[in-house]
């Protein structure tokens, strides 16, 4: 993809929904009695993964006009035995949830993935699964896929999280719905609570105080329509190219904003940024707003500590804004970028190299020296969708044309990206 320098961006836009939500909503439809309804389901290729799996589960899964998803959900014992392996594609939290979900069911399966998804870590989640009476083998001591999942009686536990993980609680969330007792999980730092939110709006018992979630068990769930709003991590690369292309005003419609989830408008809010959050809502025990950037000065700033798991798929496109900020920027305590779907602290400190930024690499984060000019570069994106997407926002504002080679790494989860990039060139 050859993307040339922008004098000016200007429109409003709509992004698509959001990947956590569009999951969750499919995976807890099937385990609910009855139809769920969604709209605005992301059709990328990580939550289509998901809708391949229950289906193989048994679940009968209608994808309709207008990114509409009907799920015809069996309850909470309607899965059956799959007759193929589950292959999750791209997708961690097709893949972790799976195993919180499955380890409680009465049939065995096989969860595989991608060479990517071969390659991270799931011990994590398995290993306080086993602790809940789960029988999980695989690759490199029960850590990498393909993983076997035998179906057990699960039991309740109280569980520390090492990490702040959304997909490690999910899991956990899962198994405990099929387990005798309650369970108690802490957290270190809150990481998005999208799973709690939606397992209640379904009929779920969980509980949240500060950093503690309770869940105790219950019989059934109920079949909702779940209107998916847009995702915040596909609209910050309209957020960040807003800010940092001349003379640009971006309005994007409708977007996630959960607190759980918006540390990047925290972030670029204190480098400077002109950002104006309007016309906010409720949708589905989600909130939801339109989101508006303008042209701003950034300064250089410090991201660390209990912000990092509410921005952490966001920090490929802040190093980006930290590139074209005046100063230094310093990211810490990101080593999670470390098991994305590339090492995203090695792969961004490479690829704004190529472009002349100012750039280190450090064990947990990196160190931007911002403000000098971006030269256009050939970009990889080692199969990353955010990378991708970085890339060509900081090709944006490029003293020249730039490449993004592999830049269908984008259809993971924005197809159409750089389509509605192209129209917001004045």
């Amino acid at each position: 993809m050859i993307i040339s320098p922008a004098k000016s961006l200007k429109g409003e836009i709509t992004v698509p929904g959001d990947k956590s939500i569009s999951h969750r909503a499919v995976m807890f439809g099937s385990i609910a009695n009855g139809i769920t309804e969604i709209d605005g389901f992301l059709m990328g290729e990580d939550c289509l993964s998901t809708i391949d799996c229950f289906r193989k589960l048994g679940i009968h899964i209608e994808i309709l006009p207008g990114n509409k998803v009907k799920v015809h959900g069996k309850g909470m014992y309607g899965l059956q035995p799959p007759s193929d392996i589950l292959y999750t594609g791209n997708s961690g939290t097709t893949t972790r949830l799976l195993l919180g979900l499955l380890a409680g069911q009465n049939f065995e399966c096989t969860i595989d993935g991608d060479e990517s998804i071969r390659r991270r870590p799931m011990g994590r989640v398995i290993k306080p699964l086993k602790l809940m009476g789960a029988d999980i083998s695989g690759q490199k001591d029960d850590n990498l896929c393909p993983l076997a999942v035998k179906g057990q009686p699960l039991h309740g536990i109280r569980y520390e999280l090492p990490i702040a993980s959304a997909q490690l609680k999910s899991a956990l969330l899962l198994a405990s719905l099929y387990a005798e007792g309650n369970t108690f999980l802490i957290e270190p730092e809150k990481s998005r609570d999208h799973s709690e939110l939606m397992l209640n709006y379904f009929g779920a018992n969980i509980i949240t105080h500060e950093l503690g979630i309770h869940s105790t068990p219950v019989s059934e769930l109920y079949p909702q329509h779940i209107t998916v709003p847009g995702d915040i991590s596909s609209a910050a690369y309209f957020i960040v190219a807003g800010l940092i292309v001349p003379n640009s005003e971006i309005t994007i419609k409708n977007v996630g904003i959960n607190p759980t989830r918006t540390g990047i408008i925290d972030v670029l809010i204190s480098m400077g940024g002109k950002i104006d959050i309007s016309n906010a809502k409720t949708l589905n025990n989600e909130p939801v707003a339109d989101i508006t950037v303008k042209s701003s000065s950034l300064a250089g700033t410090t991201v660390e500590g209990a912000i990092i798991p509410r921005l952490i798929d966001e920090i490929p496109v802040i190093a980006v804004a930290a590139a074209a900020a005046k100063g230094t920027t310093v990211i810490k305590d990101a080593q999670e970028l470390k098991v994305k779907e590339s090492n995203r602290i090695k792969t961004v400190v490479t690829e704004l190299s190529k472009a002349g930024v100012d750039i280190q690499e450090t064990a947990d984060g990196m160190i931007i020296n911002g403000g000098k000019p971006i030269t256009g570069a050939q970009f990889e994106s080692y199969n990353d969708h955010r990378i991708a997407m970085s890339m060509a926002v900081a090709a944006l504002i490029a003293e020249s044309e730039s490449t993004v080679n592999g830049a269908e790494a984008v259809n993971i989860s924005f197809p159409g990206y750089f389509e509605i990039l192209k129209s917001l060139r004045v």
